[in-house]
């Protein structure tokens, strides 16, 4: 039953409005490629446009393939209270404990990063240029989607506390409204030692978020006035019911930066990842893959779009 509702919101999401999924998916896995060593961003540059449009291929497959939802998230707050002190990160170790059924229900979210990282490898290690694209947009979906705060809980939509909707609106209405003043520039990709480790570490971080997401809206409801909450607004040239600018900023405001925290945080631990499988690939010459290279006119304008992000500004991406 839950998964259902979880479907249902997610198409609603899908067809009426940009999400994480969307909007800042794209962003992220864009802003990435440029925390990318030379040796690596090459090629990555020359796949740009392939790695933003298929950010969001993980969840089109939502919809398609019920083994997809559970590698969005994970409930932590299911396993108590103290949730990452009793979750065995190994899988074996965690199904021996849960159950593979438990796990599967609640979401698997860190173990799916640690496999696609580990497909990664194996795709440089091939000098697979599909593959490498694949799993690079892939992996950067479900990296992203780990630094979302209501991924983390069974409360994912404010469901349990009579605030559905709240989930578009953390991720899909003020990342739309507002990163594009956010200074994203998070200097170069770092290398991992334990993917898995990070993995949970992520999931850790958004985790101690969602009190404060879930409170913050709740109180802002309780003192705006319910005719100004929302609005009509365009999408796809079509008219649909929103949370109005005036209640997101708002709500904005008293995140304090969190957004804006959570979308920096993605966008390095995106490039980190591709990186350090790069390196236990035993760093190959990706130039090689370069099927052909970009255009003069669209190298002049990746390179201004770099030079704006080196300087705390992002192009506006279309939604």
């Amino acid at each position: 039953m839950k998964f259902f509702f979880r479907t249902l919101a997610g198409v609603f999401i899908l067809f009426c409005c940009t999400s994480w999924g969307f909007f800042a998916h794209h962003r992220i896995n864009r802003l990435a490629i440029f925390t990318l060593p030379v040796k690596m961003s090459g090629f990555y540059k020359a796949n740009i446009d392939y790695l933003t449009e298929h950010a969001i291929d993980p969840d089109k497959r939502r919809y398609v393939d019920s083994l997809e939802g559970p590698r969005h998230f994970i409930d932590a707050d299911h396993y108590g209270r103290q949730p990452f002190a009793r979750i065995p990160q190994n899988w074996y170790d965690a199904v021996k404990k849960y159950s593979a059924d438990t796990l599967d229900k609640y979401g698997t979210v860190p173990w799916v990063i640690q496999y696609h990282y580990y497909w990664l490898v194996k795709a440089f290690k091939a000098h697979d240029t599909t593959a490498i694209l694949k799993t690079s947009a892939n992996i950067g979906h479900y990296i992203a989607d780990a630094h979302v705060p209501l991924h983390l809980t069974i409360n994912y939509d404010g469901q349990l506390t009579h605030q559905t909707g709240i989930h578009a609106l953390w991720e899909s209405r003020l990342p739309e409204l507002f990163s594009d003043r956010y200074n994203l520039f998070v200097g170069k990709a770092h290398y991992i030692d334990n993917p898995l480790t990070e993995a949970f570490k992520i999931c850790r971080a958004s985790y101690k978020c969602v009190d404060s997401v879930i409170l913050f809206e709740r109180k802002l409801n309780t003192t705006f006035p319910p005719d100004k909450k929302y609005e009509m607004t365009l999408r796809s040239k079509r008219k649909v019911k929103d949370y109005s600018v005036a209640y997101a900023t708002a709500y904005h405001k008293m995140l304090n930066g969190m957004v804006k925290r959570r979308m920096r945080a993605a966008i390095l631990s995106v490039g980190s990842f591709w990186y350090s499988a790069w390196i236990d690939a035993g760093q190959p010459d990706l130039d090689k893959l370069i099927d052909k290279p970009l255009p003069p006119e669209q190298k002049q304008k990746l390179a201004r779009e770099e030079t704006l992000y080196k300087t705390g500004k992002t192009l506006a991406l279309t939604n």
